[in-house]
């Protein structure tokens, strides 16, 4: 059978892209289509424009220590449509950089929602297309869990093009974006609460990074709530009622729902091809990338798989120079590093103490808590907590945890030295740059236990 393409691809985020652009060049006949935007959840409502939306909340607490320094500022004002004006105009640029890489490999851009009518042919509007494989990458999306009042919440997506910052927020959730918008918000000079219904937030993560984090969030000022549980929330004239399930009621002018994002698999025509789905909706892949129908791969936010941006971009590499490159590989999905652009920055890579325990791993933990230098003079109350978790028996290294100013900066750099393999004896072995916070990474010499 001859098809129109060697390759169809549903979804034009980082993970699409970048198997679209990288097939296209090894010679394959490419489509990718796109019912949104270009550049998927990461270029337009995520990573991106919420890292520049954390620079500048930290404005604020950087005029404020510039004092301690001999610095003296005029009053600072801050524009909230002006932000919004340039992190538009930087999206914007993004879009022509992804459309001008997939023009330029070859790949033909189709704009509009693409579904899937049976295992090889997928259909845009009124027209239909034949491929030889299909890969799908549609990513995730925000989800609001039902109850009374459930439509005055908005979610992440929304945020970032509020037409007016409000007074009061309340952000509803304990992951990573929950945390990130708490921080952002409350440093845009809006009085902020985070309410989360479990004992502690980012589950998953170290327990003693999470409890120290939890400490430095509400140092700065944000009202942190947790075993806390909306029960409803009212529209009362001009601002919103909250009734929580202790009996407490909030009032607040905006309401952030982040309590999970949901792999966006509804209306793709997956049944129809036989793509088998997860409860919730993920795609089952296999090592692959394979779903139940062989010629049909997942990649990314829509899969059963590790839900970053890099890992969507890797898992996209592999599968083009799998598929068309002859270049058989697959993605390493151990030891990837991360962080939630908090305030202060958590990151981490490899194993958190917890885990290394459950394993059975005898193990060494090192660690340092300590003022970092600016706040000798910035004067404000801020600590820095570094983990390293050790195996006694090989002296690998085997998890590193850094809650404080740039740790995604310095984890980057200790996520390639634990890939390596190092050992603890390299760090130790390893001349610090002085005055650092990453210093602090070898000098650790005793355990604490």
């Amino acid at each position: 059978m001859k098809f129109d393409f060697d390759l169809f691809v549903i979804g034009a985020g980082s993970g699409g892209v970048r198997a679209a652009r990288l097939s296209a060049r090894f010679g394959a006949r490419v489509a990718i289509a796109e019912e949104r935007y270009l550049g998927g959840t990461c270029v337009n409502v995520g990573c991106i424009p919420k890292k520049l939306f954390v620079y500048a909340s930290h404005f604020g607490e950087d005029f404020a220590d510039a004092r301690g320094f001999g610095w003296e500022a005029a009053t600072a004002e801050f524009h909230w449509p002006r932000l919004l004006t340039n992190k538009n105009r930087e999206i914007g640029r993004l879009h022509g950089v992804y459309a001008r890489l997939l023009r330029d490999s070859g790949a033909q851009l189709i704009d509009g929602r693409a579904q899937l009518v049976d295992p090889h042919t997928v259909v845009v509007g009124e027209k239909r297309r034949t491929a030889e494989r299909i890969l799908v990458a549609t990513g995730g999306w925000p989800r609001v869990p039902e109850f009374p009042g459930h439509e005055h919440a908005i979610t992440s997506n929304e945020v970032f093009q509020l037409p007016d910052l409000p007074r009061r927020a309340v952000v509803v959730g304990g992951g990573y974006i929950a945390v990130e918008f708490a921080g952002i918000l409350h440093g845009l000079g809006v009085h902020t609460t985070q309410l989360y219904r479990g004992d502690l937030f980012l589950r998953g993560f170290d327990h003693e990074c999470r409890t120290f984090l939890a400490a430095e969030v509400r140092k700065r000022g944000v009202d942190l709530r947790f075993n806390s549980e909306v029960v409803s929330i009212s529209k009362t004239g001009a601002y919103l009622r909250m009734l929580l399930a202790d009996g407490t009621a909030l009032e607040t002018d905006l309401v952030l729902y982040a309590t999970g994002r949901g792999p966006n698999t509804s209306a793709l025509g997956l049944e129809a091809a036989g793509v088998r789905t997860r409860p919730g909706g993920a795609i089952e892949v296999n090592e692959s990338l394979q779903t139940s129908v062989p010629h049909i791969y997942a990649i990314g936010d829509v899969t059963d798989r590790i839900k970053l941006t890099p890992v969507a971009t890797a898992e996209g590499t592999v599968l083009a120079r799998s598929l068309f490159g002859g270049q058989p590989s697959g993605v390493d999905y151990r030891g990837i590093p991360s962080c939630i652009f908090s305030q202060p920055n958590f990151a981490m890579v490899g194993l958190t103490e917890e885990a290394a325990r459950k394993n059975g791993n005898g193990i060494s933990v090192f660690r340092s808590s300590f003022t970092p230098l600016k706040q000798t003079l910035g004067g404000r109350s801020e600590k820095t907590l570094m983990k390293l978790i050790v195996d006694k028996a090989t002296d690998r290294v085997l998890g590193a945890h850094m809650v404080g100013p740039d740790a995604g900066e310095i984890i980057q750099g200790i996520a390639v030295a634990m890939k390596a393999g190092a050992t603890k004896a390299m760090f130790d072995a390893t001349i610090g740059i002085h005055p650092t916070a990453a210093e602090e990474f070898v000098t650790m010499r005793m355990p604490d236990k």
